[in-house]
């Protein structure tokens, strides 16, 4: 679990290294065009390298989802969109913004949002817990976007991270839906993330290819695509399996953390006292989330989690 924070929350820091040309919307869609590929290959085809029966078994699983998807068209298309929107926003965000303040507002705005998603889509009121969490991520925003131009925070930037969030709650309340319903989680995540990577791909191809074709250009897309999409999201299922719930969540505010010391120690970002004040602020509504007991996850609140 922690290991699997940690490569989401390199993320900023990675994009940061491309080379000259690379936009963040480039380096978002190369990004999940390799790790959406790699998702999609995985759900059809790991286990039939195993066994053939098990292989059998989770290509059918796919197509299971593929036949429920007549009814869940529209909330596949929107949860893959909703996947290819949060990687222009976010890596957007980190270069213009800077990775501390862009990597905490977006992870620390997608409980909210999906809390409000939740309710808007039929689901219960997430609580006063929710309610105070997000009262403390949107005071942080509004700190950040008001004071902390000193430090180099750009409203901007503030403003495609909160879209970034938004984004990853629109696709975390989609794909449980389908989970919830039946549906094998990783049949899902590969349809949706492949379904992005579908997307994303023109994009890509419109984009400058320079950059793509130089070393470093590579080391970049490889290390994000295999390392913080296709390896991160293996080791979080994997820790699911044996971690309750609420641990996983705290041990998922990993990624905010790993992304700020990066972002100050590796990239030399400095922060005014209203922008460490703005911060805190979006800490104290993860710690709040995080701190949520089982029977509030259940409504929704704790469901997002982490996954850059």
């Amino acid at each position: 679990m922690l290991a699997a924070a940690a490569a989401w929350g390199s993320t900023g820091t990675a994009a940061h290294f491309a080379p000259t040309g690379a936009t963040g919307a480039s380096v978002g869609a190369a990004r999940i065009v390799v790790g959406g590929v790699g998702l999609l290959i995985i759900a059809v085809s790991t286990a039939a390298n195993r066994q053939a029966v098990a292989g059998m078994l989770t290509r059918r699983a796919v197509r299971t989802v593929s036949q429920q998807a007549r009814s869940w068209r529209t909330v596949l298309v929107l949860a893959g969109a909703a996947v290819a929107g949060y990687q222009i926003c976010f890596f957007t965000a980190v270069r213009v913004t800077g990775v501390a303040i862009g990597t905490v507002v977006a992870i620390g705005s997608a409980p909210g949002w999906t809390g409000l998603l939740t309710r808007l889509t039929g689901g219960p009121w997430p609580g006063r817990r929710w309610a105070l969490a997000t009262a403390a991520a949107v005071a942080g925003c509004v700190v950040l976007i008001t004071g902390g131009q000193a430090s180099g925070v750009r409203t901007g930037g503030v403003v495609l991270a909160l879209a970034a969030g938004l984004c990853y709650a629109v696709y975390a309340v989609a794909a449980a839906r389908m989970i919830t319903t039946g549906s094998a989680d990783s049949a899902v995540m590969g349809l949706i993330f492949g379904g992005a990577a579908v997307l994303l791909a023109p994009l890509l191809a419109a984009s400058p290819a320079g950059w793509l074709l130089s070393l470093r250009g590579l080391a970049v897309v490889g290390y994000l695509g295999v390392v913080t999409t296709v390896v991160a999201y293996l080791l979080y299922g994997r820790g699911l399996r044996t971690v309750p719930v609420p641990t996983a969540t705290t041990l998922g505010l990993a990624e905010p953390a790993v992304a700020a010391m990066l972002g100050l120690i590796v990239l030399h970002e400095r922060l005014s006292g209203a922008a460490i004040v703005g911060l805190v602020l979006v800490g104290l509504a993860l710690a709040t989330i995080a701190a949520a007991p089982e029977a509030e996850r259940a409504k929704g609140i704790g469901r997002a989690g982490p996954g850059g």
